[in-house]
């Protein structure tokens, strides 16, 4: 198993590298699914202050990948994103070369309506490029595209990481104000997607100074071989050197976008197929698609139950099948089942061999009386109740329809029974008349005291009431 960070992020394999961080495939232990994880690797104060910039980013748009969360452990930190299955659009053409036309309208649909998104938080990305032009593996269906790496981006207005003098970014995708050290705008990031779509088209990276030059001098030039008119007439306007002269926004090179693939020819049979696969790979051992196996399977020792969620306790395993090779015993404990619980053998006494009990016939309709014996302290051995001397009551034992005596339970057999105590009766218990059922015993209430007659108490409270009275007159009077 991998490395866990911060005691939620187990890494698993590295995924990928960027220019300040590792990218790594991680299981999110508290979310319980994978995550892309950027672990930083240099500490300085200003590295520190881009991821800080970077994971503050917080934009939840279907085409952004965005940082989701961040944690800290020691001297390292990270943050975590989706994880992206598809590679980039630099991994799409470096597979298939020049793409369609009509693939490239949705790829850059897509790619305008995530950078739409990021413009309306006020954000430069200063970094757009195919390698961060990043594609779900959807096969052969429709395209799905994320715009990602927001390391150098930085909100208009914010003071700049960076002296005047330097220029941040990937050399041939930068605006030709950026290279004149002009603040960072929105038309710079729309420069480079003029240049990203002309990648694609061509397959190849295009030469930025070349075209820079071109249009200082000449004007628009032709469209290049393969695009055709009416979009090359769109993503000139992108590639105006000049930033007055290109979209002031991402929504309106994006109409003007769809507009131009309107025009565009239908695709045809012979077309190739473009299909975007997976790129990351299969996990390693012991991971599986819902995380390590670890909590799946068996832990150590052979036990089954090892890794499984600990919230649940003894009680859940109450109905489980003991494991093999376990005794009886296994289910005698407090969540056996209390429908049969195990009678304990009695002890043998030495020269004699107890026979077994006969089978008990069903009872008849009247509950047969009570037994006249009774048990000793471990409840095992039945006891003849103890002499006084006195001649047992004759009457006659009821017989059972099968002429069999039903031989009663000893209470040690009886689900929920007490232990029984010694027994030493007072004098002997006759057994009640043949077909009577014996009245249930209740224990006798105390008897109250019985008071005076009626023809005693009525004068004496009378005579009582009159000295009272006088009392009070004389009371009065003095």
């Amino acid at each position: 198993m991998g490395e866990v960070f911060a005691g939620r992020y187990e890494l698993i394999d590295p995924i990928g590298r960027g220019g300040v961080g590792a990218v790594w495939r991680a299981w999110d232990q508290r979310r319980r699914r994978y995550v892309a994880a950027k672990v930083l690797q240099q500490s300085d104060a200003h590295t520190l202050l881009r991821f800080v910039r970077e994971q503050a980013v917080r934009i939840d748009h279907p085409h952004v990948l965005a940082p989701a969360s961040w944690a800290a452990d020691d001297d390292k930190v990270l943050f975590t994103m989706d994880l992206v299955h598809g590679g980039s659009l630099a991994h799409l053409v470096g597979d298939y070369g020049p793409l369609p036309p009509r693939l490239v309208c949705v790829l850059l649909d897509q790619l305008l309506s995530g950078l739409t998104a990021v413009h309306a938080e006020g954000i430069v990305h200063r970094d757009i490029k195919p390698a961060n032009v990043l594609l779900e593996a959807t096969g052969t269906g429709r395209p799905h595209v994320r715009l990602s790496d927001f390391g150098i981006s930085m909100r208009k207005g914010e003071p700049r990481l960076t002296d005047a003098n330097y220029v941040v970014g990937t050399p041939g995708y930068f605006a030709p104000e950026q290279m004149l050290g002009a603040e960072p705008d929105f038309p710079g990031d729309l420069f480079a997607v003029g240049l990203v779509a002309v990648h694609l088209l061509t397959g190849s990276k295009p030469d930025t100074q070349g075209l820079v030059e071109h249009f200082a001098q000449y004007g628009t030039p032709d469209a290049p071989e393969g695009i055709a008119e009416p979009l090359w007439q769109v993503l000139a306007n992108l590639l105006q050197p000049d930033p007055d002269l290109r979209f002031k926004t991402a929504a309106g090179a994006r109409k003007a976008l769809l507009a131009a693939a309107e025009l565009l020819p239908e695709a045809t049979i012979e077309d190739e197929i473009v299909e975007v696969f997976d790129h990351i790979g299969p996990l390693p051992a012991g991971f599986g698609p819902d995380g390590p196996l670890r909590a799946e399977g068996a832990g150590a020792g052979g036990d089954p139950r090892a890794g499984a969620d600990p919230r649940v306790g003894a009680d859940s395993g109450a109905d489980a099948d003991p494991p093999a090779g376990l005794g009886a015993d296994t289910g005698t404990g407090a969540n056996a089942p209390e429908e049969t619980p195990p009678v304990p053998a009695a002890p043998a006494r030495s020269g004699t061999v107890s026979p077994p009990l006969p089978s008990v016939p069903p009872f008849p309709s009247t509950p047969p009386p009570p037994p006249a014996t009774n048990t000793s302290d471990s409840g095992d051995f039945p006891l003849a109740p103890p002499s006084t001397g006195l001649p047992a009551p004759q009457h006659p034992i009821p017989q059972h329809p099968t002429g069999q005596a039903p031989i009663p339970q000893s209470p040690s057999a009886q689900p929920n029974s007490q232990p029984t105590r010694p027994y030493t009766p007072d004098q002997p218990q006759p057994l009640p008349p043949v077909g009577r059922t014996p009245a249930p015993r209740h224990r006798a209430l105390p008897q109250q005291r019985p008071g005076p007659p009626p023809k005693v108490a009525v004068p004496v409270i009378v005579v009582a009431l009159l000295c009272i009275a006088v009392g009070v007159w004389a009371l009065s009077v003095s």
